[in-house]
């Protein structure tokens, strides 16, 4: 257990072997990111003859002669596949304790959840095993808990108490909120922190999947953080026009097809009272044209089809014609500084370039 947050398979309770794989992982992906990255880019910068203007077409062209580069994609998509392996593995060994505490409700719950059975959920959201986890994380109570291991993971283990996305809570979003709902909320890591932002505030996290809400409701209630979960489309949650003071959501417009990022804005735009805050925490191209292919194919290499839609799709204009003003993308730095209005730091490793869909509901 680290900081205030109790997750369901602690690495305190993991056996040496299951420990001994995740870190192998770990490790894995961090050298991926620290030694091999900056190794390609050394390769390309020669292959590329020091050019800096070349287009996205070309320097694709370039990367994939490089002698580095099957190494380089090899260890991205094997990384991802021992972490889903592992992580299954662990959830499997532990199944039953695990489904007891789904089928195990808290008594006198603070918050609510609210799930629909006959929810038809859409093609383009179960036709893909996003992250290359296998069976996604809508088809069995499981895969809930497994997407929260790895998940940490992911985040080289700088995320293991949501570190991030308490620093995205307290850099980038509005002062004050007295109703806020965060759209594809997962497992509710992105929604507690809400509750620690604004005190008193009504916070509600909308999600697809059950197994995932279902998560997301039992460690808020374990941590006493009033929360209503709701198992419904972010592009269509069928709460108040007007009614929310600040729609946010982390990750989720680049797992969306255009013409869903075009709705999901819309439905936020219409949920949103005038004066209200939209904040989206996502990522976006960074001009750079080696970087861009690397966030490109990781797209790929990771089951991440709709990353292409994302960047093809004209968000700014899509916020402007359903009636937000200010629209912009401000980058955002994972580690300590949050919002960085001036764009990225240099950094040597590879990261992802996030960045934060900020916008205001017309008054």
């Amino acid at each position: 257990m680290r900081g205030e947050v109790v997750v369901s398979i602690d690495e305190a309770v993991l056996a040496l072997d299951e420990r001994s794989q995740l870190d192998f992982v770990l490790a894995l992906r961090q050298r991926w990111a620290d030694t091999v990255y900056p190794a390609l880019r050394e390769q390309y910068v020669r292959a590329a003859g020091g050019a800096s203007g070349e287009s996205l077409e070309e320097a694709t062209r370039i990367v994939h002669t490089l002698p580095l580069y099957p190494w380089f994609s090899w260890m991205e998509r094997a990384q991802q596949k021992i972490l889903w392996r592992t992580a299954g593995d662990a959830a499997l060994r532990r199944e039953q304790k695990l489904r007891a505490l789904f089928a195990e409700p808290p008594a006198e719950p603070t918050g609510e959840l609210v799930l629909h059975p006959g929810l038809e959920l859409p093609d383009w959201y179960t036709g893909v095993d996003i992250h290359l986890q296998p069976g996604g994380v809508w088809g069995d109570d499981l895969s809930a808990y497994v997407y929260e291991l790895g998940a940490r993971i992911v985040m080289l283990r700088d995320n293991d108490d949501y570190r991030f996305h308490r620093l995205f809570v307290e850099t980038a979003l509005p002062d004050t909120a007295e109703r806020v709902v965060d759209i594809g909320c997962g497992f509710g890591k992105s929604t507690r922190p809400l509750v620690d932002r604004y005190p008193g505030a009504e916070v509600i996290g909308v999600d697809l999947s059950a197994p995932v809400l279902r998560l997301a409701h039992l460690e808020a209630e374990r941590l006493g953080k009033k929360i209503r979960f709701l198992q419904r489309d972010g592009a269509d949650t069928g709460l108040e026009s007007g009614s929310m003071d600040l729609v946010t959501g982390t990750m989720v417009l680049h797992e969306l097809p255009s013409d869903v990022i075009v709705r999901a804005i819309a439905e936020a735009a219409r949920l949103l009272r005038p004066g209200g805050s939209l904040r989206f925490l996502e990522f976006w191209p960074t001009g750079e044209p080696f970087r861009d292919v690397t966030v490109y194919e990781h797209a790929e290499r990771n089951n991440e089809p709709y990353f292409r839609d994302l960047f093809a799709t004209d968000v700014l204009s899509a916020c402007a014609e359903h009636g937000l003003v200010g629209a912009r993308w401000v980058r955002f730095d994972e580690r300590a500084k949050g919002l960085l209005p001036d764009g990225y730091e240099p950094r040597n490793e590879w990261h992802f370039p996030w960045t934060v869909l900020c916008a205001e509901k017309a008054g």
